[in-house]
């Protein structure tokens, strides 16, 4: 591993090229808050998809891309005179401080959840009018849906056991199955939201992230379906052509893979 030093002097490279692309660039020259903005959401889903896939070479690369957009940032916030990296990184520090009391006060906590307690009532004396502010509108709804419980949970809005949150998911699995019954689509579609909020939620009981969860099922669907294309094609069939007999054969083989 690097030394302090060398980490330092990889940093203070890096802004050097940004400072030199930024001035001779074409394409650099040109980005803005805004154009880079999509480029980063990008940027982050591949590192996360490089996280799931536990490959730590690429995770490795990710995180470089990643860096360079917040240089990029910083490199633009200093030419309008309204930031630099000094002050996004010591902004960071400031607020890592005084959000861990624990380690730099003379606060005591016996666990990681009076850890997260204090995080967000220390966020709502920084001005935070609630505890749901910093939620992005942006992130995507099973994301969003899981931070929004962690949140709340932060404060003491929580279930006390597992078994409860499993009570109430079977609860809104009957609500959906009336509301199919009755044929009410607008109703079926809350009472479905119900269900996969109540889903999320016992995720978090048993210390599981849904989204990665979610992710895996899909990667995993995805290596099995693409081994059924491949043994149709190697049998001279297309998929609409064969029974599903002939496609569930190939879905088990892959599934033994």
């Amino acid at each position: 591993m690097n030394t302090r030093e060398e980490q330092l002097q990889a940093f203070d490279r890096l802004l050097t090229i940004m400072d030199e692309l930024r001035e001779q660039c074409p394409w650099d020259k040109k980005q803005t808050l805004q154009s880079l903005r999509h480029l980063t959401i990008e940027e982050t889903y591949e590192l996360g998809d490089a996280i799931l896939d536990n490959d730590l070479d690429e995770v490795k690369k990710e995180l470089g891309d990643l860096l360079l957009h917040i240089v990029f940032y910083a490199k633009i916030g200093s030419e309008t005179n309204d930031f630099d990296i000094a002050d996004v990184a010591n902004d960071i520090c400031e607020k890592l401080i005084n959000r861990h009391p624990h380690i730099y006060g003379d606060v005591k906590v016996n666990n990681e959840e009076e850890v997260k307690q204090n995080w967000e009532s220390i966020k709502l004396k920084e001005g935070k009018k609630s505890v749901l502010q910093g939620v992005p509108k942006s992130l995507p709804a099973l994301v969003k849906a899981n931070r929004i419980q962690e949140k709340v949970a932060g404060v003491g809005f929580d279930w006390e056991k597992p078994e409860q949150v499993f009570e109430k998911l079977k609860e809104e699995l009957g609500e959906l199955q009336d509301e199919i019954r009755l044929g009410h689509s607008d109703e079926i579609e809350a009472e479905f939201g119900d269900v996969l909020f109540s889903m999320v939620n016992y995720a978090r009981f048993l210390d599981i992230n849904p989204e990665n969860a979610l992710e895996r099922t899909n990667k995993k669907f995805i290596k099995r379906f693409q081994h059924l294309e491949k043994r149709a094609k190697e049998n001279g069939k297309t998929l609409k052509k064969m029974s599903l007999a002939e496609m569930d054969m190939f879905w088990e083989e892959a599934k033994g893979l």
